[in-house]
């Protein structure tokens, strides 16, 4: 088996019906790969219909530590985020770390 020192991870929602995004793709994914024992965010991509909006919330995410960075991200968005997409990031992530939760965590 491949041993690897990283995890991938999306996390999903949905945009108003008259973003771009909701009408192009159907849904807002962001995408992580998260370092197993750090959980530092080692590269981030999402859903977007401006390259702008990925490479800002790629500033946001990658360095930081994937359940902390939560811990601001919802007054950082409403600080420096004024994209419409602004409440889907934050439930995409929230989804993200319900999934990564569950690939990871012994059951």
């Amino acid at each position: 088996m491949l041993k690897l020192d990283s995890v991938f991870v999306i996390g999903e929602s949905r945009t108003t019906a008259t973003n771009s995004i909701t009408k192009i793709f159907g849904s807002f994914i962001l995408a992580f790969e998260v370092e197993d024992e750090t959980h530092t965010i080692l590269d981030f991509s999402c859903t977007h219909t401006v390259d702008t909006t990925e490479r800002f919330l790629h500033k946001l995410f990658v360095g930081q530590n994937f359940f902390e960075v939560g811990e601001h991200l919802e007054e950082e968005l409403s600080h420096r985020y004024g994209g419409s997409s602004r409440k889907a990031v934050l439930v995409s992530y929230r989804d993200a770390v319900k999934r990564y939760r569950d690939m990871t965590e012994p059951h």
